[in-house]
Protein backbone atom coordinates (compact mmCIF):
# COMPACT_ATOMS: atom_id res chain seq x y z
CA UNK A 1 0.00 0.00 0.00
CA UNK A 2 1.30 3.52 -0.93
CA UNK A 3 0.77 6.72 1.15
CA UNK A 4 -1.79 8.74 -0.09
CA UNK A 5 -0.69 12.05 -1.29
CA UNK A 6 -2.92 15.61 0.21
CA UNK A 7 -3.14 19.12 -1.37
CA UNK A 8 -0.99 21.68 0.16
CA UNK A 9 -4.71 23.18 0.94
CA UNK A 10 -6.00 20.19 3.08
CA UNK A 11 -2.21 20.28 4.29
CA UNK A 12 -2.00 23.84 6.04
CA UNK A 13 -5.74 23.52 7.05
CA UNK A 14 -5.10 20.52 8.90
CA UNK A 15 -1.55 21.99 10.55
CA UNK A 16 -3.72 25.16 11.52
CA UNK A 17 -5.97 22.98 13.44
CA UNK A 18 -3.49 20.99 14.89
CA UNK A 19 -1.34 24.15 15.91
CA UNK A 20 -4.92 25.68 17.12
CA UNK A 21 -4.82 22.26 19.92
CA UNK A 22 -1.22 22.80 20.97
CA UNK A 23 -1.49 26.07 21.46
CA UNK A 24 -4.36 25.05 23.88
CA UNK A 25 -1.89 22.94 25.77
CA UNK A 26 0.78 25.66 26.45
CA UNK A 27 2.61 24.11 23.73
CA UNK A 28 4.31 21.47 25.89
CA UNK A 29 7.60 19.54 25.37
CA UNK A 30 7.22 16.02 24.38
CA UNK A 31 5.69 13.30 24.65
CA UNK A 32 2.38 14.53 24.38
CA UNK A 33 -0.19 13.10 26.67
CA UNK A 34 -3.11 12.49 24.91
CA UNK A 35 -5.30 12.83 28.17
CA UNK A 36 -4.70 16.29 28.29
CA UNK A 37 -5.75 16.08 24.33
CA UNK A 38 -9.09 14.75 25.13
CA UNK A 39 -9.38 17.05 27.99
CA UNK A 40 -9.10 20.32 26.13
CA UNK A 41 -11.53 18.90 23.13
CA UNK A 42 -13.62 17.14 25.34
CA UNK A 43 -13.20 13.43 23.96
CA UNK A 44 -14.41 10.48 25.96
CA UNK A 45 -12.08 7.45 25.80
CA UNK A 46 -13.10 3.84 26.37
CA UNK A 47 -11.65 0.05 25.39
CA UNK A 48 -13.76 -2.48 23.82
CA UNK A 49 -12.58 -6.57 22.45
CA UNK A 50 -13.05 -7.65 19.26
CA UNK A 51 -13.79 -11.09 21.74
CA UNK A 52 -16.60 -8.89 23.31
CA UNK A 53 -19.30 -6.47 22.32
CA UNK A 54 -18.83 -4.85 25.78
CA UNK A 55 -18.87 -1.11 25.84
CA UNK A 56 -19.84 -0.82 22.15
CA UNK A 57 -23.42 -1.78 22.78
CA UNK A 58 -24.63 1.40 23.76
CA UNK A 59 -23.32 3.08 20.75
CA UNK A 60 -24.48 0.21 18.43
CA UNK A 61 -27.94 2.08 17.38
CA UNK A 62 -26.06 5.13 16.23
CA UNK A 63 -23.22 3.64 14.64
CA UNK A 64 -24.22 3.69 10.65
CA UNK A 65 -21.68 2.90 7.82
CA UNK A 66 -22.62 4.19 4.02
CA UNK A 67 -25.91 5.69 5.37
CA UNK A 68 -27.05 2.73 6.67
CA UNK A 69 -27.25 1.19 9.93
CA UNK A 70 -24.60 -1.48 10.25
CA UNK A 71 -25.86 -3.21 13.68
CA UNK A 72 -29.60 -3.66 14.07
CA UNK A 73 -29.02 -6.63 17.04
CA UNK A 74 -26.03 -7.05 19.01
CA UNK A 75 -25.03 -10.23 17.54
CA UNK A 76 -23.99 -8.37 14.43
CA UNK A 77 -21.06 -6.15 15.90
CA UNK A 78 -18.51 -8.68 15.69
CA UNK A 79 -19.27 -9.55 12.36
CA UNK A 80 -19.15 -5.92 11.20
CA UNK A 81 -15.89 -5.72 13.36
CA UNK A 82 -13.93 -8.44 11.64
CA UNK A 83 -15.31 -7.48 8.16
CA UNK A 84 -14.51 -3.85 8.14
CA UNK A 85 -11.01 -4.77 10.45
CA UNK A 86 -12.24 -2.12 12.65
CA UNK A 87 -9.45 -1.09 15.21
CA UNK A 88 -10.80 2.38 16.73
CA UNK A 89 -13.93 3.96 16.32
CA UNK A 90 -14.62 7.62 16.38
CA UNK A 91 -18.15 8.57 17.40
CA UNK A 92 -18.92 11.78 16.45
CA UNK A 93 -22.41 12.67 18.18
CA UNK A 94 -21.40 11.44 21.35
CA UNK A 95 -17.78 12.28 21.28
CA UNK A 96 -16.40 9.19 21.85
CA UNK A 97 -13.25 7.25 20.77
CA UNK A 98 -13.47 3.72 21.29
CA UNK A 99 -9.46 1.84 21.01
CA UNK A 100 -10.12 -2.50 20.20
CA UNK A 101 -7.90 -3.39 23.70
CA UNK A 102 -7.03 -6.56 21.44
CA UNK A 103 -4.63 -4.96 19.43
CA UNK A 104 -0.97 -4.76 20.95
CA UNK A 105 -0.87 -1.82 23.79
CA UNK A 106 2.04 0.12 20.96
CA UNK A 107 -0.43 0.58 18.73
CA UNK A 108 -2.90 2.30 20.82
CA UNK A 109 -1.21 5.65 21.12
CA UNK A 110 -1.40 6.13 17.02
CA UNK A 111 -5.10 4.77 16.69
CA UNK A 112 -6.24 7.12 19.59
CA UNK A 113 -4.10 10.23 17.33
CA UNK A 114 -6.02 8.99 14.36
CA UNK A 115 -9.23 9.26 15.70
CA UNK A 116 -8.46 12.50 17.62
CA UNK A 117 -7.67 13.51 14.05
CA UNK A 118 -10.86 12.63 12.79
CA UNK A 119 -12.54 14.67 15.34
CA UNK A 120 -10.42 18.02 14.57
CA UNK A 121 -11.77 17.73 11.15
CA UNK A 122 -15.27 18.83 10.71
CA UNK A 123 -15.96 17.44 7.30
CA UNK A 124 -15.55 14.04 8.69
CA UNK A 125 -18.06 14.07 10.51
CA UNK A 126 -20.72 13.49 7.70
CA UNK A 127 -18.28 10.30 6.82
CA UNK A 128 -18.11 8.84 9.86
CA UNK A 129 -22.46 9.61 10.54
CA UNK A 130 -22.87 7.88 7.19
CA UNK A 131 -23.39 10.24 4.06
CA UNK A 132 -23.30 8.00 1.29
CA UNK A 133 -22.22 10.91 -0.87
CA UNK A 134 -18.78 10.87 1.16
CA UNK A 135 -18.43 7.08 1.93
CA UNK A 136 -19.27 5.08 -1.09
CA UNK A 137 -16.16 5.94 -3.49
CA UNK A 138 -13.29 4.16 -2.02
CA UNK A 139 -11.03 7.06 -3.10
CA UNK A 140 -12.93 9.04 -0.98
CA UNK A 141 -12.36 6.83 2.11
CA UNK A 142 -8.31 6.88 1.15
CA UNK A 143 -8.46 10.65 1.36
CA UNK A 144 -10.45 10.51 4.60
CA UNK A 145 -7.93 8.36 5.98
CA UNK A 146 -5.00 9.78 4.91
CA UNK A 147 -6.31 13.14 6.26
CA UNK A 148 -6.78 11.68 9.52
CA UNK A 149 -3.39 10.22 9.55
CA UNK A 150 -1.79 13.28 8.08
CA UNK A 151 -3.46 15.14 11.62
CA UNK A 152 -2.20 12.32 13.90
CA UNK A 153 1.18 12.41 12.97
CA UNK A 154 1.35 16.43 13.27
CA UNK A 155 -0.32 15.68 16.63
CA UNK A 156 1.44 12.71 18.07
CA UNK A 157 5.08 14.13 16.63
CA UNK A 158 4.01 17.97 17.81
CA UNK A 159 4.62 19.89 14.55
CA UNK A 160 7.99 22.21 15.05
CA UNK A 161 9.37 20.37 17.82
CA UNK A 162 9.51 17.12 16.21
CA UNK A 163 10.70 19.05 12.43
CA UNK A 164 13.45 21.06 14.07
CA UNK A 165 14.80 17.88 15.68
CA UNK A 166 14.77 16.01 12.73
CA UNK A 167 16.39 18.42 9.86
CA UNK A 168 19.31 19.60 12.58
CA UNK A 169 20.97 16.48 12.46
CA UNK A 170 22.17 13.75 9.60
CA UNK A 171 19.01 11.28 8.90
CA UNK A 172 19.15 7.98 9.78
CA UNK A 173 17.59 4.92 11.17
CA UNK A 174 19.68 5.59 14.66
CA UNK A 175 18.07 9.40 14.51
CA UNK A 176 14.58 7.83 13.81
CA UNK A 177 14.56 5.18 17.02
CA UNK A 178 16.00 7.97 19.19
CA UNK A 179 12.98 10.40 17.90
CA UNK A 180 10.40 7.94 18.47
CA UNK A 181 11.77 7.71 22.70
CA UNK A 182 11.69 11.26 22.65
CA UNK A 183 8.25 11.66 21.23
CA UNK A 184 6.77 8.36 22.87
CA UNK A 185 5.56 7.17 19.91
CA UNK A 186 6.56 3.84 17.72
CA UNK A 187 9.73 3.31 15.32
CA UNK A 188 7.06 2.32 12.82
CA UNK A 189 5.09 5.77 12.77
CA UNK A 190 8.30 7.87 13.66
CA UNK A 191 10.20 6.70 10.48
CA UNK A 192 6.94 7.35 8.44
CA UNK A 193 6.82 11.01 10.08
CA UNK A 194 10.82 11.15 8.98
CA UNK A 195 9.76 10.66 5.46
CA UNK A 196 6.88 13.38 5.47
CA UNK A 197 9.07 15.60 6.35
CA UNK A 198 12.11 15.88 4.44
CA UNK A 199 12.78 17.80 2.16
CA UNK A 200 14.93 16.07 -0.45
CA UNK A 201 13.76 13.02 -1.92
CA UNK A 202 13.18 9.76 0.45
CA UNK A 203 11.36 6.77 0.43
CA UNK A 204 10.90 4.12 3.26
CA UNK A 205 9.25 0.32 3.25
CA UNK A 206 7.58 -1.20 6.36
CA UNK A 207 7.90 -5.23 4.98
CA UNK A 208 8.24 -8.51 5.69
CA UNK A 209 11.97 -9.63 6.32
CA UNK A 210 13.17 -9.33 2.26
CA UNK A 211 16.30 -12.00 3.81
CA UNK A 212 14.05 -14.22 4.96
CA UNK A 213 11.13 -16.91 3.66
CA UNK A 214 8.06 -14.17 3.64
CA UNK A 215 4.70 -15.54 4.93
CA UNK A 216 2.60 -16.12 1.53
CA UNK A 217 -0.43 -15.31 3.96
CA UNK A 218 0.52 -11.41 4.16
CA UNK A 219 1.38 -8.90 1.69
CA UNK A 220 5.98 -9.12 1.23
CA UNK A 221 5.52 -5.16 1.71
CA UNK A 222 2.70 -3.57 4.11
CA UNK A 223 3.68 0.17 3.02
CA UNK A 224 5.80 2.08 0.78
CA UNK A 225 6.19 5.52 2.33
CA UNK A 226 7.84 8.25 -0.22
CA UNK A 227 8.62 11.75 0.35
CA UNK A 228 6.70 14.32 -1.71
CA UNK A 229 10.12 14.79 -3.96
CA UNK A 230 10.42 11.08 -4.01
CA UNK A 231 6.26 10.93 -5.20
CA UNK A 232 7.35 13.60 -8.09
CA UNK A 233 10.55 12.66 -9.32
CA UNK A 234 10.61 8.53 -8.78
CA UNK A 235 7.37 7.45 -9.01
CA UNK A 236 8.13 4.86 -11.68
CA UNK A 237 10.37 3.36 -8.89
CA UNK A 238 7.68 0.40 -6.82
CA UNK A 239 8.12 -1.65 -4.07
CA UNK A 240 8.64 -4.73 -5.69
CA UNK A 241 12.32 -3.59 -7.04
CA UNK A 242 13.52 -1.97 -3.89
CA UNK A 243 12.90 -5.31 -2.15
CA UNK A 244 14.84 -7.38 -4.82
CA UNK A 245 17.53 -4.81 -3.78
CA UNK A 246 17.56 -4.93 -0.31
CA UNK A 247 17.25 -9.11 -0.18
CA UNK A 248 20.63 -8.84 -2.36
CA UNK A 249 22.47 -6.09 0.18
CA UNK A 250 21.52 -7.24 3.68
CA UNK A 251 21.51 -9.42 6.10
CA UNK A 252 19.47 -12.07 7.98
CA UNK A 253 19.44 -11.11 11.20
CA UNK A 254 15.71 -11.91 13.02
CA UNK A 255 16.27 -8.29 15.41
CA UNK A 256 18.33 -5.20 15.10
CA UNK A 257 20.25 -3.34 12.25
CA UNK A 258 20.52 -5.33 8.73
CA UNK A 259 22.80 -3.41 7.08
CA UNK A 260 23.51 0.04 4.75
CA UNK A 261 24.06 0.33 0.97
CA UNK A 262 23.87 2.84 -1.77
CA UNK A 263 21.86 2.32 -4.58
CA UNK A 264 21.60 4.52 -7.94
CA UNK A 265 18.20 5.60 -9.11
CA UNK A 266 17.21 7.07 -12.42
CA UNK A 267 14.45 10.01 -12.05
CA UNK A 268 12.02 10.50 -13.97
CA UNK A 269 13.73 13.01 -16.61
CA UNK A 270 16.87 10.62 -16.95
CA UNK A 271 19.32 11.86 -14.49
CA UNK A 272 20.86 9.45 -11.95
CA UNK A 273 21.25 9.77 -8.21
CA UNK A 274 22.88 7.87 -5.25
CA UNK A 275 20.40 7.30 -2.40
CA UNK A 276 21.91 5.83 0.73
CA UNK A 277 19.63 2.54 2.05
CA UNK A 278 19.35 0.95 5.68
CA UNK A 279 17.24 -1.48 7.50
CA UNK A 280 16.61 -2.74 10.20
CA UNK A 281 14.00 -5.41 12.17
CA UNK A 282 12.12 -4.94 14.82
CA UNK A 283 10.93 -8.32 14.90
CA UNK A 284 8.15 -7.85 14.04
CA UNK A 285 9.36 -6.30 10.85
CA UNK A 286 11.54 -4.61 8.45
CA UNK A 287 12.08 -0.54 8.28
CA UNK A 288 13.48 0.76 5.42
CA UNK A 289 15.04 4.28 4.83
CA UNK A 290 16.50 5.45 1.61
CA UNK A 291 17.58 9.08 1.56
CA UNK A 292 18.64 10.81 -1.16
CA UNK A 293 22.60 11.34 -1.22
CA UNK A 294 23.36 13.35 -4.53
CA UNK A 295 22.95 13.81 -8.13
CA UNK A 296 25.57 11.93 -10.33
CA UNK A 297 27.42 13.53 -13.05
CA UNK A 298 28.28 12.50 -16.39
CA UNK A 299 32.10 12.63 -16.88
CA UNK A 300 33.33 12.35 -20.28
CA UNK A 301 36.55 11.52 -21.50
CA UNK A 302 38.14 13.85 -23.64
Amino acid sequence: MQSTPLTLQDVQDIDARVAKVLRGLGDPEPPLRLEDVRELLTLDLHYYSSSDTGCLQETISRLKVAGKQVVKRPGLLLDVIRKMDLRALWVPDRKRILLDRDIPPLKWRWNEGHEIGHSLLPWHQAVMLGDDRSTLAPSSKQRIEAEANYASGRLLFMRTHFDERLLSSPIDCSLVRQLAKTFGNTISTTLWRTIETVQCPAVGLISQHPARRPDPEKPMVRYLISSPRFRNEFSHVGATYLVEQLRENIGSSRNGPLGTFELPLVDANGDEHLFRFEAFHNSYETLTLGMHQCKRVLTLAV
